[in-house]
């Protein structure tokens, strides 16, 4: 679900999409620091990372893929699960947060679209559409337990310690490893059904 070929095409929308979509995964890891903060954590604040400048989100990588395949990252925002008293509540809460955030700005896209009612083809109507789908991408592609995507350290939450343990050895490599699946479409079913499941939830409130 790249966006070149709404560049390409529509070039007026793309750059209208451009920031939303920059925004997107800004206030994932954003919701991540915030709720550590409202735990306790006061990691993210101190380095400065609660907050909307994109300076402080952004990474290379994780923007250019944002644009070409449709999902992409910013830079992790660091926690110190130890500063927050319970600790396996505080480690799924947190996790969760970027996914929930995500889950909720396609929500407001998907209503908006709902009220407004854009002609298709308009740029209002393109940009909605794009804006509700990279959530709802994003927010699967983070459900995927696989470390060190959120999906796993929901998952962590609920492990006794030893399999805490080995998630966390693999969290160096696990990029590697995702990318591998992705490019071997071994992933494509997996987030499918998870896009399923939030399209579903926001079915639920519409």
């Amino acid at each position: 679900m790249g966006l070149l070929k709404l560049l390409i095409n529509d070039p007026v929308t793309f750059l209208l999409l451009a920031i939303p979509l920059l925004y997107s995964v800004i206030i994932h890891e954003l919701a991540h620091g915030w709720v550590a903060y409202m735990m306790g954590d006061s990691t993210a604040k101190s380095l400065g990372r609660l907050t909307l400048n994109p300076l402080k989100h952004l990474d290379p990588l994780g923007t250019l893929t944002l644009f070409i395949v449709g999902f992409g990252w910013a830079k992790p925002v660091p926690v110190n699960i130890n500063a927050i008293h319970n600790r396996r509540t505080g480690f799924v809460l947190v996790s969760a947060a970027g996914i929930i955030a995500n889950t909720i700005f396609a929500f407001l896209a998907i209503l908006t679209m709902q009220v407004l009612m854009p002609t298709p083809g308009t740029p209002a109507a393109t940009f909605l559409f794009y804006l509700a789908q990279i959530n709802i991408i994003l927010a699967a592609f983070n459900l995927i337990p696989i470390p060190p995507l959120d999906g796993s350290k929901i998952l962590m939450g609920f492990m006794p310690d030893n399999m805490q343990y080995f998630f966390h050895r693999l969290e160096p490599y696990g990029f590697f490893f995702i990318i591998i699946l992705l490019f071997l479409g071994v992933l494509n079913p997996v987030i499918a059904f998870f896009r399923w499941m939030i399209l579903a939830l926001i079915g639920l409130f519409l």
